[in-house]
């Protein structure tokens, strides 16, 4: 089994292949799709955002198997994410968490307008707020200042979950990062 610190490393070599159009998409084949019938051994957990523009296994240059992506507006956290993220360290041994924030949120920027969030919508708005309210003390541009506040947020509410994400961080065999995907350059950044 890799370590976190080697599975972080091939993500980002995976991520300078999509950038550099060098992609070698592995784990695509009908042999891979037939492997993994017998079970999942991804080697990462990629908490990102629901928008069509950033597919983790392309970005990252991964294949069938390779990731447990799971996906939402704005990546924030509830607790079926939580939960989804524990069955991934307790019984699929996942070392590495990667909560994935990207340029130009839809999410965050309509957080940043305020005003009335029609149905279920609010509740995205209400998880990415305080990070909104902690970007407007900071000078630089708002939107973008609160992406990375928000991944960081997300990242610490992740690293402090018990029982079962501290206390895998605690005995070594968990590593959560930030990062932030750049819509332009289709380059991953490592924050923190």
């Amino acid at each position: 089994m890799r370590s976190s610190e080697q599975t972080l490393k091939d993500l980002l070599a995976g991520n300078e292949r999509f950038v550099s159009r060098k992609s070698i998409h592995p784990n695509q084949s009908v042999e891979r799709r037939t492997e993994v019938v017998k079970g999942q051994r991804p080697s990462a957990v990629i908490l990102g955002c629901s928008d069509s523009r950033i597919p983790p296994e392309i970005i990252f240059d991964q294949g069938i198997g390779d990731l447990f992506v799971i996906r939402v507006a704005g990546n924030i956290i509830d607790d079926a994410i939580m939960g989804s993220m524990e069955y991934a360290v307790e019984h699929l041994h996942v070392q590495l968490i990667v909560v994935l924030g990207h340029q130009k949120c839809g999410a965050v920027e309509a957080t940043v307008k305020g005003g009335h969030a029609p149905g279920h919508i609010g509740t995205l708005a209400q998880a990415i707020q305080p990070a909104v309210e902690k970007a407007r003390s900071q000078s630089g541009n708002l939107v973008e200042n609160a992406i990375r506040i928000h991944v960081e947020r997300m990242v610490q509410e992740l690293k402090s979950a018990k029982p079962i994400l501290a206390e895998a961080i605690h005995k070594g065999e968990l590593q959560i990062v930030g990062a932030r995907y750049d819509l332009e350059s289709g380059r991953v950044e490592i924050l923190g």
